[in-house]
């Protein structure tokens, strides 16, 4: 009886440890930094720390709704980031579906393999690449130059900056996004395609009665997590892609936030800033998770 009370308590210490140096992880790494938040709420002077500094309220909160250049970042956060959020869910579900219609294997698991590729280079190394085939002795320029057009320096073009961003983003990780849509398409019964065509309905008819709607879970579960994200345009991208000419539409929060606190050693403002990033995605993973619930009894936990 010892014996067998000696292998049945571990079951739930096992576990527990399992999970223990995540804990540490979460805990040392996200709740511990969370105390800098007070910043937000101080003039903070690195000096007189946390306990010394004054309290000023929410003196620049305020401060931030009245520069123009803090409203831009959002702006241009919010246009970026949304954009990517549409695009990344309407570019892999189509890649997928008409991967999913190839019968040839081998060209299906290349084709797989070729896209899927971009997404494991950095944005460090894929910004340089970027910044050099557009850049006045790069190849979109030595191009333009075969065809007597003048060169174009597109990297220093507000207008297109956005674009631009949006662009490489989708095409550096659409095939990694794919690979979800093409795993759900896995779990879709053979047998109602079978009774499809038995019924008479062609392949674009089965996509859109049978394909999509089985599709539909994880369209929603991919959405209700791209919508926490939806203030995040990518910092590492913009910020190895962006330069002075083009801030007026390529600067995002998190570019801002990085200029006040650690090029401008506003440290306070830039709390201000990213707590106020925070709080909004907080609220946007709550209002998307309400949605997907209400509309389409849909649960991730």
């Amino acid at each position: 009886m010892e014996q067998k009370t000696r292998k049945s308590l571990p079951t739930w210490v096992h576990y527990t440890l399992m999970v223990l140096p995540g804990y540490v992880w979460l805990f040392l790494f996200s709740i511990v930094p969370m105390v800098g938040i007070v910043m937000a709420f101080q003039d903070f002077n690195p000096s007189k720390g946390w306990f010394g500094s004054p309290w000023v309220g929410f003196k620049h909160f305020q401060f931030l709704w009245a520069i123009p250049d803090a409203k831009q970042a959002l702006v241009n956060t919010l246009i970026i980031a949304v954009s990517k959020v549409i695009l990344n869910i309407i570019i892999p579900l189509t890649f997928a579906l008409l991967l999913n219609e190839v019968k040839a294997m081998k060209f299906k698991k290349i084709t797989q393999t070729i896209v899927y590729l971009p997404h494991f280079i950095s944005w460090v190394l894929m910004g340089n690449i970027i910044t050099n085939m557009l850049g006045m002795s790069g190849i979109f320029n030595t191009v333009r130059r075969w065809f007597g057009m003048e060169p174009a320096l597109v990297m220093t073009m507000p207008q297109y900056f956005q674009g631009l961003i949006v662009g490489t983003d989708v095409w550096k990780e659409f095939g990694y996004n794919a690979v979800v849509y093409l795993a759900a398409l896995t779990g879709i019964d053979l047998a109602l395609y079978e009774a499809a065509a038995i019924d008479g309905a062609n392949r674009l008819q089965a996509t859109w009665h049978i394909t999509l709607p089985g599709l539909v879970p994880t369209i929603v579960l991919l959405t209700t997590l791209a919508m926490g994200n939806v203030l995040n345009a990518g910092f590492d991208q913009v910020f190895n892609m962006y330069n002075p000419l083009v801030y007026s539409t390529g600067d995002i929060i998190d570019t801002y936030v990085y200029r006040l606190g650690l090029v401008n050693l506003q440290f306070s403002m830039s709390t201000a800033a990213g707590l106020f990033k925070s709080m909004v995605s907080f609220i946007l993973v709550v209002t998307s998770y309400a949605l997907a619930y209400k509309f389409a009894d849909y649960t991730i936990f």
